[in-house]
C-alpha cells in the first residue's frame, strides 16, 4: 500500500494495518497518505499528551480541534526549517543552530532569533537552542534594550539627551509597545515626529517674514484675535440693528426691546453678570451710532468688552472712547491675516516644545542617532 510517490512501510495492530513513521520522510509525505489510512482524522487540543502550547499553535482556526489538513501543514512548515526533516523524529530537547535551514528567509529570521535570544539569556556559545531557551525569551526580551523587534526604547540610547529625545517623540505622536512589553518608537513614529516638526516651522516661518502683517500685536496677536470673536457676534449685531435703525426709523423702539420685555427680569433678583439680558442688543441702538465703552454696554458682556478694548482695541487702533463701525471693519481687517495664519497651523502634535527647540532637533543629528539605534 504506497502513495504515488513515496513508499510506507506498515505493521498491523488491533486487526489492521498502519503505518509507520520512522523518518522524516515519511512525515513530510503525510499529505500524500490516503486519509482512509489514519487511525484518527481529529483530536482535541487539551486532554491529550502533548504540549498545549504547541497544540494551540497547530489548531490555526482554533476550534478546539486539530484535524489532519492542520497537523500536515504544521509537519510541512516544520520541516521546511530544518536541513534534514530526521531531525524532527529525534525527540530531543532543543534543536542545533547549524540544524535550521537558512537557505529561506523564515529560516534565517528563526535562526537570527535564536542567537539573539541566546545572547541575551548569556549563552551566547550555546549551539542548541532548546525549548527550555524559547520559554525563557519573554522574560530576556523585558531586560534587553535591542531585541530585533525594530523598536527602541529610551534606554535604548546610551546618550541622556538621545533618551530625552525618544521620550518626546512618544509625548509628540504616540509609541509602539516592543517585545519586552514597554513603549517606544519605530522608524514609522520617527518619520511622523520629524515631518511634524519640519511643517511646525515651515508655518512658524511665515510669521517671521511678515510679522507686521500676521502679527499686528506682536506676541500678544492671538489674545487679540481671541478677544475679538468673544464679542464679534454681539458687535456685529449691534451695528447691523444701527443700520436698520437708519433705513427705517420706525423699528427703533422694536430693535432696542420693548418695555414690558423687562417687566419679568425686573420682578427677579438679576445676577452681577446679567445673564438674563445677554439676548438683548449691546448697547442701545440708534441710526448711524458708535459703540460706546465706558457706559450703556449692556452688563452681560461688560467683562468681554472690557478684554477687547484692553487686548484688541489699543493694540491695533490705539485707544479711544468709542468704536465707530468703520474702526469695527478695521480691527477685523486687522486681525484677518493671523486668524487665516493661525487657521492653517501645521505640526500641531509637537508645538508644545517650543520654535526653539524645534529647530535645534531638525539641525542636530538625532534623527539619524535614532535610526542607527533601529
Amino acid at each position: 500500500m504506497n502513495s504515488p510517490s513515496h513508499s510506507w512501510s506498515f505493521f498491523r495492530a488491533g486487526g489492521f494495518d498502519q503505518v509507520k513513521i520512522e523518518t522524516g520522510a515519511d512525515l513530510l509525505n503525510l499529505p500524500q497518505l490516503d486519509q482512509k489510512l489514519w487511525v484518527a482524522l481529529a483530536c482535541p487540543t487539551a486532554g491529550i499528551e502533548f504540549d498545549p502550547k504547541t497544540s494551540a499553535l497547530i489548531d490555526t482556526d482554533k476550534d478546539g480541534r486539530i484535524r489532519a489538513k492542520e497537523l500536515t501543514a504544521a509537519i510541512t512548515w516544520a520541516g521546511s526549517m530544518l536541513r534534514n526533516a530526521d531531525d524532527l523524529l529525534k525527540g530531543v530537547d532543543g534543536v542545533a543552530l547549524d540544524a535550521i535551514n537558512d537557505s529561506v528567509p523564515e529560516g534565517r529570521q528563526i535562526l537570527s532569533s535564536a542567537r539573539v535570544v541566546l545572547a541575551n539569556l548569556g549563552k551566547k556559545e550555546s549551539a542548541v537552542f532548546t525549548v527550555a531557551d524559547a520559554t525563557a525569551a519573554a522574560s530576556s526580551f523585558a531586560t534587553t534594550v535591542f531585541n530585533g523587534d525594530g523598536i527602541i526604547i529610551p534606554e535604548s540610547a546610551s546618550d541622556p539627551a538621545l533618551q530625552t529625545i525618544i521620550r518626546e517623540i512618544m509625548t509628540a505622536v504616540g509609541s509602539v509597545v516592543d517585545r519586552s512589553g514597554k513603549p517606544g518608537i519605530d522608524t514609522i513614529k520617527l518619520d511622523a515626529f520629524f515631518t511634524e516638526l519640519a511643517a511646525f516651522n515651515d508655518w512658524m516661518t511665515l510669521s517671521e517674514i511678515d510679522p507686521d502683517r500676521i502679527l499686528p500685536a506682536g506676541s500678544d496677536t492671538a489674545l487679540a484675535s481671541s478677544a475679538i470673536r468673544a464679542v464679534k457676534t454681539k458687535v456685529d449685531d449691534f451695528f447691523g440693528r444701527c443700520r436698520l435703525a437708519a433705513y427705517d426709523p420706525r423699528t427703533a423702539l422694536l430693535l432696542n426691546r420693548k418695555e414690558e420685555e423687562y417687566l419679568p427680569i425686573a420682578a427677579r433678583d438679576l445676577s452681577i453678570t446679567a445673564n438674563e439680558i445677554a439676548g438683548f442688543p449691546l448697547a442701545h441702538v440708534a441710526a448711524g451710532r458708535s459703540l460706546p465703552f465706558t457706559a450703556g454696554i449692556n452688563p452681560a458682556h461688560a467683562t468681554a468688552m472690557i478684554d477687547f478694548v484692553h487686548h484688541a482695541l489699543k493694540p491695533l487702533l490705539t485707544d479711544r472712547l468709542e468704536l465707530s463701525e468703520a474702526d469695527w471693519a478695521a480691527v477685523q481687517a486687522k486681525i484677518a491675516p493671523f486668524d487665516a495664519w493661525n487657521g492653517a497651523k501645521l505640526g500641531i502634535s509637537v508645538g508644545k516644545l517650543g520654535i526653539a527647540r524645534i529647530r535645534d532637533l531638525l539641525a542636530g543629528g538625532a534623527r539619524q542617532a535614532i535610526i542607527e539605534l533601529i
